[in-house]
């Protein structure tokens, strides 16, 4: 005979994965030093349906999309959540993508900076962006060079004024050893000290207080590393059936 499977409930298996997740970012922040309240989970629904992102509703308020005409579409039909565009965004994205997203962490370029702050200035509406930096040096990731951003630093702050820099988010290599994403989330972490300890920057009044780097399989160095932000999809959703 066959083993009979029980499958759990959505909500309760939402519930018991998220209970998980953020035990573990509460013990990564314990073993950093650092307050629990200090880092925020971005519940990834790029793969998820529908229906479980509506049973994660009550549980969670933060939310990423990597497609810009996903995240509008959803973030119409929930707009009490809060959500964040975290996949490549085109130029010709960027008026949907501000309409809906609080926050992009994808900003890889000068150019994409200029046209957010073009349509934002347009829509009489205020930006809020990281920018991207290809920190683990891979050629098949996008986004600005540590010495790209430092070059172009002043380009960045003379271009903004209607877009806010909040930080920056990084992307490490796949591994199945979490701890080979380590060396780049530190890299991103003293980059970011660099920049905001700039005179430049304490005049313009940038202190980029967020990291986003770390995703379900390596957020928890991440965390040590100083992430305040931790990109989490196939963690929260798994055990689910897709039906």
């Amino acid at each position: 005979m066959f083993p009979i499977i029980i499958m759990m409930p959505v909500h309760e298996k939402l519930s018991q994965n998220i209970k998980t997740i953020r035990d573990e970012i509460r013990s990564a922040c314990v073993r950093a030093g650092r307050n629990e309240s200090s880092v925020s989970l971005v519940a990834v629904t790029k793969y998820a349906e529908w229906s479980w992102v509506q049973e994660l509703r009550p549980l969670h308020q933060t939310f990423g999309e990597n497609r810009p005409q996903q995240l509008a579409d959803r973030q119409t039909i929930l707009p009490d959540a809060e959500w964040h565009l975290i996949g490549q965004l085109q130029q010709n994205k960027v008026r949907l993508a501000l309409q809906h997203a609080t926050l992009i962490h994808s900003v890889d370029s000068l150019k994409l900076l200029e046209r957010i702050e073009k349509t934002a200035a347009s829509i009489n509406r205020d930006a809020h962006v990281l920018l991207q930096v290809n920190a683990s040096g891979e050629t098949t990731k996008s986004g600005f060079t540590p010495e790209e951003i430092i070059n172009e630093w002043p380009a960045v702050m003379a271009i903004c004024a209607r877009t806010h820099v909040n930080g920056l988010m990084t992307m490490a290599a796949e591994s199945e050893n979490a701890e080979h994403a380590r060396p780049t989330f530190r890299k991103l972490r003293q980059l970011r000290d660099q920049l905001a300890a700039r005179e430049d920057s304490k005049k313009a009044g940038i202190q980029l207080p967020e990291l986003s780097m770390g995703m379900s399989g390596d957020f928890i160095p991440a965390i040590e590393e100083g992430a305040t932000l931790v990109r989490i999809g196939s963690r929260l959703f798994h055990g689910l059936e897709p039906t």
